[in-house]
Order: structure tokens, then C-alpha cells, then sequence
């Protein structure tokens, strides 16, 4: 196993051992099922990707972020009119 391959086990044990204790509120995957999102009660959201890197080669991308404060579709912007 190269030392990337080791570093980047590391990187998604690290995210998801954030996850403990958490409880699952959705679950979707893309139609083309490169990548998985979770969303948590707590609001934080894993990702978990299928990528390829810049030689081609598989990925596996393993991201925990937090849902945004507002949803995107309930966005609002103010514009004035002079």
C-alpha cells in the first residue's frame, strides 16, 4: 500500500469517526452513484465520493461539512430599484 493510499485512509477514518453517536436524517445517492451524501440530525452532512485524481486513477473522497444555515432554495437577495 503506497504512503497516499495510507494518508487517505487516514483522512476518511478521521471523518467519519467524527459520525459517532450521530443519527442518520436522509440518505441520497446521485442516479449516476458516484457519490452518497448523509445527512445527520445534528446538521453536519457526510460525502462520501467516487473521483478519479489527475493520473485517472479511483478516488475515494470522504468529506463531513455542515449544512448551510439557510437552504438554497429559500435564499433570499435583496435588490433595489433607483
Amino acid at each position: 500500500m503506497s504512503a497516499a493510499a495510507v494518508q487517505d485512509l487516514r483522512r476518511v477514518v478521521a471523518a467519519v469517526a467524527r459520525l459517532r453517536g450521530e443519527t442518520i436524517h436522509d440518505l441520497v445517492v446521485r442516479s449516476d452513484v458516484r457519490q452518497l451524501r448523509v445527512e445527520l440530525a445534528s446538521g453536519l452532512i457526510l460525502v462520501i465520493a467516487a473521483e478519479r485524481d489527475p493520473q485517472g486513477r479511483p478516488r475515494l473522497e470522504v468529506d463531513v461539512v455542515e449544512a448551510p444555515a439557510t437552504p438554497a432554495g429559500r435564499a433570499q437577495m435583496e435588490v433595489r430599484f433607483d
